[in-house]
């Protein structure tokens, strides 16, 4: 078994493809290769993750394969890991063969003690990056891998919050955050009965494996079991030199998508926030506003990016999902995936590709091998509509009415009596996969339009609306406040993703169809004939093709 593979430039591609290294680990050397701006690495193959079940996973061969990952990492960046003097942080990340969005676990800026903070502000300038990225580790470690609750460490954050009337994290300067980060040290001693661990390899370790771990949870579980992918297929584990979008003003983190994954337009589609890191951005907790801002105070990352989307599209030949950051001015790409779309969205998206002459006919009715064509639509309240309660973002496009459940455990109850349910939210987690499985619509108050729940909600299909400012749910009393009315739990709610609005009651939808790209399609059907369709069985050109 090879124990890693290098993502650095001038590397043979691993023979086993994406089957091998995962989805995430094997784009990002396609990547290397096109000459894109990928932070270097390297990837534990999904073979760890087999003998990790198996419980035959060998420690010591492990240790020495992250070892030996690290030191490629070292030479590559000039950094030392462990080292105060230049310290190299590194971010610890899943990737299944098969794209997993939100379902397994991730830890960044693992590498930080009380020695490599202090090298770390010497190397920066900037103590309150050293500060906010150590009170990221520790928050994020003792949840992902020491399994700790989530609840006390979310308290002292509010409680730094409320001591300088700060509206987020990101207003509080570094002597904030170095307090901060003591008193999640201590919580982290109290709960765990043991002191956070200082050793950077014990970090790595131990991130390794809660990663492989984390191919088994319930989430992960579930996922697999909507989406038909073998749970004997493992997960790799990608360990990449840490890029810091909590730098400053001139950093940030976000999520982009070539197309518009919910109507199909050629758009880009993201969302971003300045002085961040990703885990922001994915994982729905905080309202995202920093869109506008974006393009007009880093207009030259803007270009880039526009660029990158092409770029991207050329070299996978679909549309793609991908992850960014951008540190003192500087873009880098941390991932690139086939996005998650509507069926709406996926007819709009492989005809509009195979007339801009990026795919021909063939490849683009590959994309659409999973699309029931015959179904495709898009559904809107018939008019005439009263007043809405209130707006929201769209991140699934259609109508929906139903009774509201505030929470998935009552989303699945109700379903399975027979009613149509809108699942209603402060946030959404990749841990409500079944209650949104069970849906017709979601609304949240936080998160963005790429978060991972939006990004699952659109793959099932599910009108979706999120980051509503005049949403607040009450889990004792079970209601919830839309713009000022208070509505019990299990009255009805109807959500349009089609302009974002929000109505009491249930409203009568009509659906529309594609019928422009449908006769386009019917036309390749045509010309290929049923015989040579289902002998080709629509398959994608291969991922193991050579780089």
């Amino acid at each position: 078994m090879q124990p890693f593979y290098p993502i650095l430039p001038n590397e043979k591609p691993p023979p086993g493809g994406k089957e091998e290294v995962g989805n995430k680990a094997w784009n990002l050397m396609r990547m290397v290769a096109a000459g894109l701006s990928v932070p270097a690495g390297f990837v534990l193959p999904t073979d760890w993750c087999r003998l990790h079940r198996r419980g035959t996973l060998d420690e010591t061969l492990l240790r020495e394969a992250l070892s030996g990952g690290i030191k490629r990492l070292e030479a590559a960046s000039g950094l030392g890991f462990g080292i105060a003097r230049r310290p190299l942080l590194v971010s610890v990340r899943s990737g299944a063969a098969v794209s997993m969005p939100g379902m397994m676990e991730t830890v960044l800026d693992i590498g930080l003690n009380p020695q490599t903070v202090d090298g770390l502000i010497r190397q920066t300038g900037n103590p309150r990056l050293a500060w906010d990225s150590f009170r990221r580790l520790v928050q994020g470690y003792a949840e992902v891998v020491a399994g700790l609750p989530a609840v006390p460490f979310d308290a002292l954050v509010a409680d730094a919050l409320a001591a300088i009337d700060a509206a987020s994290e990101r207003e509080l300067d570094h002597l904030s955050l170095r307090r901060l980060t003591q008193a999640m040290l201590e919580e982290y001693q109290a709960q765990a009965g043991s002191p956070f661990p200082a050793d950077p390899a014990v970090q790595l370790m131990e991130a390794a494996r809660a990663v492989l771990g984390s191919w088994d949870a319930p989430k992960a579980a579930s996922y697999r079991k909507l989406n038909g992918i073998d749970d004997d297929a493992g997960t790799a584990v990608t360990v990449q030199a840490m890029v810091y979008g909590n730098a400053g003003g001139a950093s940030g983190a976000g999520v982009g998508f070539t197309r518009n994954p919910a109507t199909g337009e050629r758009e880009f589609y993201f969302d971003f926030q300045f002085n961040g890191q990703g885990e922001d951005v994915v994982a729905g907790r905080q309202v995202l506003r920093d869109n506008a801002r974006l393009r007009r105070i880093l207009p030259n990352i803007w270009t880039e990016l526009e660029k990158t989307c092409h770029e991207l599209e050329l070299l996978f030949r679909d549309a793609q999902d991908f992850e960014f950051t951008i540190e003192a001015g500087r873009l880098y790409l941390l991932q690139a995936r086939r996005a998650k779309r509507t069926p709406w969205a996926a007819i709009r998206i492989a005809v509009a590709m195979a007339e801009e002459g990026l795919i021909g006919p063939d490849e683009a009715l590959a994309q659409l091998h999973e699309v029931d064509i015959a179904a495709v639509g898009r559904t809107r309240f018939a008019p005439p509509l009263p007043e809405p309660l209130a707006r929201a973002d769209i991140a699934g496009i259609g109508v929906a009415s139903g009774a509201i459940a505030l929470d998935s455990d009552a989303a699945g109850r109700m379903a399975a009596s027979g009613a149509s349910v809108i699942l209603v939210r402060r946030e959404t987690s990749t841990a409500d996969i079944e209650g949104m499985a069970a849906a017709a619509g979601i609304l949240t108050a936080t998160g963005g339009r790429t978060s991972h729940a939006a990004v699952v909600a659109r793959q099932l299909g599910k009108v979706c609306l999120v980051g509503c400012p005049d949403l607040t749910t009450d889990m004792d009393r079970r209601v919830c406040r839309i713009g000022g009315r208070e509505l019990p739990e299990g009255s009805f709610l109807s959500v349009d993703g089609n302009d974002g609005a929000i109505y009491a009651g249930q409203l009568t939808a009509i659906t529309e169809r594609p019928q422009q790209e449908l006769a386009v399609i019917k036309g390749w059907q045509a010309a290929v004939g049923p015989t040579t369709r289902k002998a080709r069985a629509w398959r994608r050109p291969s991922d193991k093709a050579s780089r």
